[in-house]
């Protein structure tokens, strides 16, 4: 795969404007970021590279006094996989319940704040190129939604799964079928390779919303951590695909996009059961009336 690498320097530069440019910069096609302290780094299929997206998103940032510029080359033939292998990424503990963590990682119940009795769910991922180390507050919200939900014997759909964090989730908490797709071929492998590394089972496709009909099945939950314009394209295939009584749980979006969500949910049949927030981004939770 050919990549452009756009390199983005805001000023001034927080970590409030470096993490809604990293959202935004999804939209605009990127997949895989890499921080560094004067710049964010993006990187794009060539396919997908619209610069006139990139130059109206930045007119339209949604935080008015931070200047950003950016240059746009394509990116160096590398190798990618070894690149990001050696990146890493720092440990994730998420209420407790659950550590997110590489690999080699020795002794995860040490980042524990606290002794507890009922020992955490521990994931054990190589994030490598795919977006997802379970850092970012949505993958969080949709972690404790699955912690807090009885999965037992569920059938679980993973839609646009990067690393596979939610759909290992999904399938260490008891399901007994745990499916997934993305349109990134690197995404489609590393999932795999990371169901593995966890002892899970998964049934991961490369593709969009299209290749949801090949799982051939119905599924008790769908998942979704992807941009607003996605969600509402294709939230209408998420109903779908969902079982009677079944639950949907998006994010990936901040609060100001709530409203056009739950208002394409109410013309699926989709019920609102609730709201999460964490920071500027939400997670919205609905299950099918029909």
């Amino acid at each position: 795969m050919k990549y452009i690498e756009i390199k983005f320097k805001l000023t001034p530069d927080t970590d409030l404007a470096r993490e809604l440019l990293i959202a935004m910069a999804g939209e605009w096609g990127c997949d895989s970021f890499a921080e560094e302290e004067a710049y964010v780094t993006g990187y794009c299929l060539e396919d997908l590279f619209e610069e006139e997206n990139i130059k109206q998103g930045i007119d339209n940032f949604i935080l008015p006094d931070v200047e950003i510029s950016y240059e746009a080359k394509k990116a160096e033939d590398k190798n990618w996989n070894e690149e990001w292998e050696k990146s890493g990424f720092k440990p994730i503990v998420i209420n407790n319940r659950c550590v997110i963590c590489g690999s080699n990682e020795e002794n995860p119940l040490a980042l524990l704040s606290e002794n507890i009795d009922t020992p955490p769910l521990v994931v054990r991922i190589d994030p490598k190129q795919a977006f997802g180390s379970g850092s970012h507050e949505t993958t969080q919200m949709i972690v404790t939604e699955l912690l807090n939900t009885d999965l037992t014997d569920k059938t679980v759909l993973d839609c646009g799964c990067g690393t596979g964090i939610l759909s290992i989730v999904a399938a260490k908490c008891g399901s007994k079928k745990v499916c997934g797709y993305d349109i990134d071929e690197w995404s489609v492998r590393n999932a795999i390779e990371n169901a593995s590394l966890n002892n899970v089972k998964l049934e991961i496709k490369e593709g969009n919303k299209q290749v949801i009909n090949a799982f051939n099945s119905k599924f008790d939950i769908v998942i979704a951590n992807i941009n607003r314009n996605i969600l509402l394209a294709d939230m209408d295939r998420f109903a779908a695909t969902l079982a009677a009584k079944g639950t949907l749980i998006l994010s990936g979006f901040y609060k100001e996009d709530v409203e056009l969500l739950e208002e394409k949910a109410a013309t699926l049949q989709l019920e609102k059961c609730r709201l999460v927030e964490n920071q500027q981004w939400c997670c919205l939770v609905f299950q099918r009336t029909q």
